[in-house]
């Protein structure tokens, strides 16, 4: 889950790579509708632990409004979608 939950301005979202996962990792912003508002991660990692910071922003660096969104993460073979809480 990310952290801090609700946020505002930025929170942090930590993952694990497991060992052995060939490809590249995913990791996409969502609003409820199902419309993609960022991408924050896409590429080969090494296994490990990581963590990505949001800073609330769209694709195109204009603040979003408070709401909820939903972040995907994405390995292949596995993904998992979560939700985080905007308050400005």
């Amino acid at each position: 889950q990310n952290s801090p939950n609700p946020f505002n301005p930025c929170t942090v979202i930590a993952f694990d790579v497991p060992v052995g996962t060939e490809g590249k990792v995913s990791l996409k912003v969502f609003d409820l509708r199902g419309r993609l508002q960022n991408t924050l991660l896409e590429g080969a990692m090494q296994p490990g632990r990581h963590a990505v910071f949001w800073n609330g922003r769209d694709r195109n660096g204009q603040e979003l409004p408070s709401g909820v969104y939903l972040y995907r993460l994405s390995v292949p073979g596995w993904s998992q979608t979560r939700k985080m809480v905007l308050l400005r």
